[in-house]
């Protein structure tokens, strides 16, 4: 088990490094350079030299990555924002924790949802009811997450209006809790294609695991079928849904920042968005870092409570 979770850890720590490293090319490929994009296109070359001596960007290439890796690990220095007049590590640290509830809250949800639909599937299995649970599925795993967003505003903030459209501007991270109609729509939208990506992966789980030997043994045995189904299949059945969570999790990151954009939520999203077209590319870089980090992070301890729920795991890496 020890093995195994440094193996994963010496991973996380190559795919971070790696995104680092790809940030800070990024930044250098930048037409015109950092100073340009900071300074504008009507900037000196006095005023560009002064910038790269201000900011070490006259230092070998080597140099300028090695105190861009110490700063990132030993300050949490980002970069410095011209466009919010801060440190774009004060920035995120405004904006990272109202994503993360967001994201928190649909995926436990989603998966509130979903894994009874997934077990009501395979009871009713071949029965209409299956059939539309598995249409209603796909039909909602295809839509993109800003076409539901549209829909649920048009619908139920502008005809119905039953919730607001967008949460308040000056929300935190907590006002998801007392406060949550103003959270509804944002939550539904990021859940929808969760729940259907969950529940089929839910049905086919099931569906393996109610034809292993063990279950056939405690039918044999006469036990009952919600003994079988909730005490035999359903507990095995749930240990591939840790994996599907830790490889969905930059896809649900991803719905995330659409879906802040379509409500306006003041989040990790929006902040990207608006960066990108301020032309802030310390934040740019600096929210992508971020939530790769992140979603490393999320994929690492799926695969670990993957290997604490399955021993078959670890013993298969020795």
């Amino acid at each position: 088990m020890t093995g195994y979770i440094i193996r994963r850890c010496g991973q996380a720590v190559i795919v971070v490094l790696g995104v680092i490293l790809l940030t800070f090319l990024l930044a250098r490929l930048i037409p015109g350079g950092e100073a340009r994009a900071v300074l504008g296109t009507k900037a000196t070359a006095r005023s560009i030299a002064a910038f790269d001596l201000r900011n070490g960007l006259d230092l070998p290439i080597y140099d300028q990555f090695w105190r861009y890796v110490e700063g990132i690990f030993v300050h949490f220095d980002l970069g410095y924002s011209y466009k919010y007049n801060q440190g774009v590590a004060a920035v995120i640290v405004g904006r990272l924790p109202k994503t993360l509830t967001l994201v928190t809250v649909s995926v436990v949800l989603a998966l509130i949802i979903a894994i009874p639909v997934g077990i009501l599937q395979v009871v009713r299995r071949n029965k209409p009811v299956d059939y539309a649970l598995t249409g209603v599925s796909f039909f909602f795993y295809a839509m993109p997450d800003f076409l539901v967003g549209t829909l649920l505003i048009v619908w139920f903030a502008f005809d119905l209006k039953w919730f607001p459209v967008s949460p308040p501007t000056d929300a935190s991270a907590w006002t998801i809790f007392t406060d949550p109609m103003a959270f509804v729509l944002p939550v539904v939208t990021l859940c929808v294609t969760s729940i259907a990506s969950f529940s089929r992966y839910m049905r086919s789980s099931m569906m393996d695991a109610m034809a292993e030997d063990y279950v056939r043994t405690a039918r044999a045995k006469g036990a009952s079928n919600n003994r079988i189904l909730y005490g035999h299949a359903l507990r095995n059945a749930l240990i591939p849904i840790l994996t599907l969570l830790g490889l969905s999790l930059p896809a649900i990151v991803s719905g995330a920042l659409i879906v802040e954009n379509v409500f306006n939520y003041p989040g990790m999203g929006l902040l990207t968005v608006q960066a990108a077209f301020n032309d802030d590319i310390p934040v740019v870089l600096g929210t992508t870092l971020v939530i790769t980090i992140a979603t490393v992070i999320g994929s690492l301890l799926a695969d670990i409570l993957y290997a604490v729920a399955d021993p078959r795991i670890r013993l298969g890496g020795e």
